[in-house]
């Protein structure tokens, strides 16, 4: 089996004491290829140098709506000019994570997430790249913008989706991608099962959100790209499909949706720390 994981936040701190080795165990099985979305500004620089140590790691820039707490909306306009200069370079292939999120009461206020996202879109038109969705319980604020917008040529994907399976064709006709992570191989996950169930095969995204959502037999520990074929075995087996062939089928829309090869280049290196 050999796949994609096409949403992996290798750069935090989490990593530090072992990012080399965890990259070499995704190598030994099977991953072609990580997509590494930048949470914030402060990690743009370093990140857009790993594509040129190893064309198998790829990259997105954006901010999170996590972040956004951490400075005033009135600096707001500052980073995106930042992000729009740094997307010049040609190196990021996508722009995320960026997004909506309700979870927490400390988070930015909706209408400065909205406009941030907006910003985001309009860099995405402007480079020509996909976006990386991120959205937690606000699925309907974020139905009203796609409504309100249009996205990209190259679309969007909606990472580690929740929005359940009543919305899966709405978010399709907006030209949206479905990415599952570790969380729908577990147990209480009948929701993202049954959404899983009905994405459309060339919609269809893996990843392991990881450090995060580490899938079954794993939970408990740190999520790692090495722990994918579990849940590209979860996902082949709920939509009654064979592991190996669900696997290519992911890694070519991977590679459709960012537009890179993930390939290994020349003189590829495996040592890679987040300032490099």
């Amino acid at each position: 089996m050999t796949v994609i994981d096409s949403h992996c936040h290798l750069d935090v701190a989490v990593f530090d004491q072992d990012r080399s080795e965890a990259l070499v165990r995704a190598w030994s099985q099977g991953v072609e290829g990580v997509l590494i979305p930048a949470l914030g500004p402060a990690s743009w620089d370093g990140l857009l140098v790993w594509p040129k140590t190893d064309a198998r790691i790829q990259v997105a820039l954006g901010i999170h709506p996590w972040l956004l707490h951490q400075w005033p909306a009135s600096e707001d306009g500052l980073y995106l000019e930042k992000l729009d200069a740094l997307l010049g370079q040609g190196v990021a292939c996508a722009i995320g994570d960026c997004g909506l999120d309700r979870s927490s009461a400390r988070l930015a206020s909706l209408d400065r997430q909205i406009k941030v996202l907006d910003g985001h879109l309009r860099l995405a038109r402007k480079h020509r790249l996909p976006l990386v969705l991120h959205c937690r319980r606000a699925h309907a604020p974020l139905e009203l913008w796609l409504r309100r917008v249009r996205l990209p040529e190259a679309g969007a994907v909606l990472h580690d989706y929740t929005g359940g399976a009543a919305r899966v064709a709405g978010y399709s006709a907006r030209g949206c991608w479905f990415g599952f992570a570790g969380s729908v191989t577990w147990p209480e996950a009948r929701r993202r099962v049954e959404a899983l169930r009905v994405v459309r095969h060339d919609r269809l995204l893996v990843e392991t959100c990881a450090p995060k959502h580490t899938p079954v037999p794993h939970r408990g520990k740190r999520s790692e790209p090495s722990f994918l074929v579990p849940i590209v075995d979860a996902m082949a087996r709920y939509r009654s499909e064979a592991p190996g062939e669900l696997a290519r089928r992911l890694s070519d829309n991977a590679r459709r949706f960012f537009g890179r090869p993930f390939y290994m280049n020349g003189g590829a290196s495996s040592v890679l720390t987040p300032s490099a």
